[in-house]
């Protein structure tokens, strides 16, 4: 009997444990930004054989802007068809075209492009936040080692709320050309051994100041009456 009554015990103890630690099921969603996305093309025409605009295509332009069929937001790509030259100083038109509207175009290669044509890849993305917040999670301690359910909830939201061009969150854009004669003045300069020092540092206006010799212009003996202690 006395046997028995020990498995009981623990046998009781081991379901207590056991509810404590699944009194519930984490479901919660995660808290993430959720971003979609649609692709569209539109062909622009060149003269034969130039980088400028075929006829109307200027105007073509304005309507796209005015309808909304390109926004700034919008990741913008551009293909352009010719010999290399050719093709890079009409991407280049095209772009300086686009800029005009406060719309950044990107010249990458977008497939086959047919003969005196441009093709500008129009991407439009949404970004739709988290259902924050997010309190599936009792809001008492827990041993998991694992976070709240409303964990990140601020953070992605607020990265939602202030990203300019949604199209980011997807991919970084390409870097432009650095500046090099900066990079070049410091090697010469590590080179030569003339780096530049850093400047010396200042005093801080929060620091301590100590008097020389002169005592307190706030009443005397404060040091003999404090017994030196720090204020």
């Amino acid at each position: 009997m006395i046997k028995t009554g020990r498995y009981l015990i623990v046998a009781a103890l081991i379901l207590a444990l056991a509810a404590c630690a699944t009194d519930y099921s984490k479901s919660e969603a995660p808290n993430n930004l959720r971003v979609d996305g649609a692709e569209s093309r539109v062909d622009v025409a060149f003269a034969p054989g130039s980088a400028r605009l075929a006829a109307g295509e200027a105007a073509r332009l304005d309507r796209l802007v005015a309808t909304g069929i390109m926004r700034p937001a919008d990741r913008i790509t551009i293909a352009a068809a010719g010999p290399p030259r050719l093709a890079d100083q009409r991407a280049a038109a095209l772009s300086s075209a686009l800029l005009a509207y406060g719309i950044v175009a990107e010249a990458l290669p977008l497939g086959p492009v047919a003969a005196n044509y441009a093709i500008i890849g129009i991407g439009r993305y949404t970004v739709t936040l988290p259902p924050c917040p997010n309190w599936s999670s009792p809001s008492t301690a827990e041993y998991t080692n694992a976070h709240n359910s409303n964990w990140g909830c601020t953070a992605a939201t607020n990265l939602g709320l202030m990203v300019a061009s949604p199209a980011d969150l997807v991919s970084g854009r390409t870097l432009g050309p650095a500046e090099g004669q900066p990079a070049v003045n410091a090697v010469q300069r590590y080179m030569t051994d003339r780096v530049k020092q850093p400047p010396t540092p200042t005093a801080s206006p929060f620091a301590a100041s100590t008097s020389s010799g002169g005592g307190d212009t706030g009443g005397g003996g404060g040091a003999g009456a404090g017994g030196g202690a720090p204020q």
